[in-house]
């Protein structure tokens, strides 16, 4: 089965009407398991949650959390590659619709952003790009993870959908890991959201993950942009995808981000609003549906709150971030995807891991441990 085929198990009418009826008692008793089943989950996002409630989760994810990860977080940081796309997403600061400056990177300009980051102690660097295959497609990716392979232990990929085969040549270029937002699961939203492009195609997009596992990456990031429809469900279907996956696909470690839109060009405004409390009730939430999935928080949060959810589940946070193509080199944000809001340094993020009691992991993979002449 695939996961499309067991997302339309879940309507969303029937997921939302559990969610916002969930009673005391069930939430309490979700709690009470030692191993949540879809049913607890969506108790657990419940917007009627009490503060005690919260607090129980929050208790019990730090708890899963020390268990299963200590205290450790992994940085990393974005290589924005290209801002080139043909796509007409309503939300993204790439949109074909928006007119600002457009950049693919050469390869010196990619090697030279690299050696910044590694100078800056990153081993861990994920490449974006928009969709334009002319400008940024297989081959160029090709190119561009053999150069920044040469200057740390792990790539990850957030860029465009691909056949499994694609998949199977970027592993072979040296990518460990895959980032790739469903943004949505309602699929009518999404078609609204994306009305051209290449991305508009919702099954497609869905099943990348899957063809992605099935090509052998190491790790399968996923999450939907939360803002753009209604977070219950769309942070609902994200945990079944996570367990999907998970059981699916074993060998392969899936995290799961928690994106909130942020101020981009083209001025898109929120179709739903997403509290604070209400984003640590859904990384809690997830912590306790998935003990083994890495969570990830961006520098699209602030610093207060970063700061503050670090003992709930988080364990991969990106620091120094820029979105807009050579921005390392270039020291400016034109052409940038969204605007961050945490931007702090590396050096600040790591004296503030280590006051909280952190160890910052700058690298905990590297293709060598695969290397049998070892």
């Amino acid at each position: 089965m695939s996961f499309e085929q067991q997302l339309q198990q879940f309507p969303q009418a029937e997921i939302l009407n559990r969610i916002l009826n969930a009673t005391p008692q069930q939430i309490d008793q979700a709690l009470r398991r030692p191993r949540l089943n879809m049913e607890d989950f969506a108790c657990l996002l419940a917007p009627q949650i009490s503060d005690e409630q919260l607090e129980k989760i929050a208790i019990r994810a730090n708890k899963i959390t020390m268990q299963r990860f200590g205290r450790t977080i992994l940085l990393y940081a974005p290589i924005y590659l290209s801002n080139e796309c043909h796509n007409g997403c309503k939300y993204c600061g790439f949109s074909a619709d928006n007119h600002l400056s457009r950049k693919t990177l050469t390869m010196a300009e990619i090697e030279r952003e690299a050696k910044l980051l590694r100078g800056k102690g990153f081993r861990h660097m994920l490449l974006l790009t928009g969709e334009a295959p002319e400008s940024a497609g297989i081959d160029f990716l090709e190119q561009s993870i053999h150069s920044v392979k040469t200057h740390c232990g792990s790539v990850s990929i957030e860029v465009f959908p691909m056949d499994t085969d694609e998949y199977q040549r970027m592993v072979a270029a040296g990518v460990d890991g895959l980032t790739l937002y469903q943004e949505t699961y309602d699929a009518e939203l999404y078609r609204d959201l994306h009305p051209y492009g290449p991305k508009s195609d919702y099954s497609y997009r869905l099943a990348a993950p899957e063809r992605a596992g099935e090509a052998g990456l190491r790790r399968i990031g996923i999450g939907s942009l939360l803002g753009l429809g209604e977070c219950l469900s769309d942070v609902f279907y994200t945990g079944l995808h996570a367990l999907y996956l998970a059981r699916n696909y074993w060998r392969t470690q899936v995290t799961i981000s928690f994106p909130r839109l942020r101020p981009a060009e083209g001025g898109f405004q929120p179709n739903s609003i997403v509290s604070d409390r209400q984003l640590t009730q859904f990384i809690c939430a997830l912590r306790l549906l998935v003990p083994d999935a890495g969570l990830v928080l961006s520098t699209r949060e602030s610093s207060q709150l970063r700061d503050n959810l670090l003992p709930l589940g988080i364990t991969q946070m990106s620091a120094g971030s820029c979105t807009a193509p050579g921005g390392y080199g270039e020291g400016g944000h034109e052409g940038e995807q969204f605007a961050i809001n945490d931007e702090r340094s590396p050096e600040e993020m790591v004296r503030l891991l280590q006051s909280k009691g952190y160890d910052p992991v700058w690298k905990d993979w590297d293709s060598a441990f695969l290397n049998q002449a070892c």
